[in-house]
This record gives C-alpha cells, sequence and structure tokens, in this order.
C-alpha cells in the first residue's frame, strides 16, 4: 500500500526546504511527524501539512480496496521538494535603476508506504542455528578447511616498530 501526495507552489524556496524534508526521509510516519512538529524551520509547518495529506489518503485507499491499515507501521518511502515557478519582482534602486526580486517557489512530494518486513522465524535449538549460519556449498567447505591467511598488516602487527636512521 502506497500513497502520496503532492503540494504545488509553495511560497518558499526549495533549497531551505530541503534542509527539513532530509530529516524525514526513510523514516517512520510518527517519528517524521514529532520531527516536523518540534522543527523550528518554518517549511516543518508545510511539509508536515503534506505529510499528514499523504497518511490520509493512505487510509483512504485502504479504506477503498477493504484492506486494514495500521498508520504506526507507514514509512516515508520518497520525499522531495523541487523548484517550482519563480516570481519576478522589482525594487526602486538608486539613479533611476530597479533591481530584481526572485521569490522562489517550491513543490513537495511525500510517498508513504507500509512497512512489509515479516520477522523469521527462530530456530529452536542451537545445533540448528549453527547449521543455518553454517556455509554452504563445495567453494564453503575448501575455505573452511584452508589455513586462514594473514594480510601484511596483521603479520606485521606483532613486530617491532621501524627507526628512522639519521
Amino acid at each position: 500500500m502506497e500513497a502520496r501526495a503532492i503540494q504545488t507552489a509553495v511560497r518558499q524556496s526549495a533549497r531551505k526546504m530541503r534542509l527539513v524534508i532530509d530529516q524525514i526521509r526513510g523514516r517512520a510516519v510518527p517519528e517524521a511527524d514529532a520531527i516536523l512538529r518540534f522543527s523550528k524551520k518554518t517549511a516543518a509547518v508545510q511539509i508536515r501539512k503534506v505529510l499528514k495529506s499523504a497518511v490520509a489518503n493512505a487510509e483512504r485507499s485502504a479504506e477503498r480496496q477493504n484492506e486494514r491499515l495500521d498508520v504506526d507501521t507507514l514509512r516515508v518511502r520518497y520525499a522531495v521538494v523541487n523548484e517550482g515557478p519563480t516570481l519576478k519582482r522589482f525594487t526602486m534602486a538608486a539613479m533611476g535603476r530597479g533591481t530584481p526580486i526572485k521569490k522562489r517557489t517550491s513543490h513537495v512530494e511525500i510517498r508513504v508506504g507500509a512497512d512489509a518486513v515479516k520477522p523469521k522465524p527462530a530456530p529452536a535449538s542451537k545445533a540448528e542455528a549453527a547449521k543455518a549460519t553454517a556455509p554452504k556449498g563445495k567453494k564453503a567447505e575448501a575455505k573452511a578447511d584452508a589455513p586462514a591467511k594473514k594480510s601484511k598488516r596483521a603479520a606485521n602487527a606483532g613486530a617491532a616498530p621501524r627507526r628512522k636512521e639519521k
């Protein structure tokens, strides 16, 4: 289950918003929401709105498909801030000139998805655990039988350090 939300033409530069979006990428939704709620950056307010919208979209699509969805298992899979259209304005300058002002905007896109990680069953005994972790195949057996080679650094580790001669 994956859902997305996009907000276009946010009145803040993409560079400033990327600082916040980098903090939540790949995190669980409750953790990302907590980060955004307590962030001092102004961009966190807009990004939190988009995140809440993506979670609501995930709930809605799960409801349509008659599936069960736990919001706490959702994770921010994809979070990107791209540049939007720039508003070009002018302000007065000396000697009748005008200097340009660029009011930058950005587009925010967030995709959330459910974790599909299934826990592996634990082995019943120590013998099964050792057998499960042991290497398999002829090459692995040959490597296990061969004596371990030492690297040059490991071989020289016990040697006395060299002294520079004057």
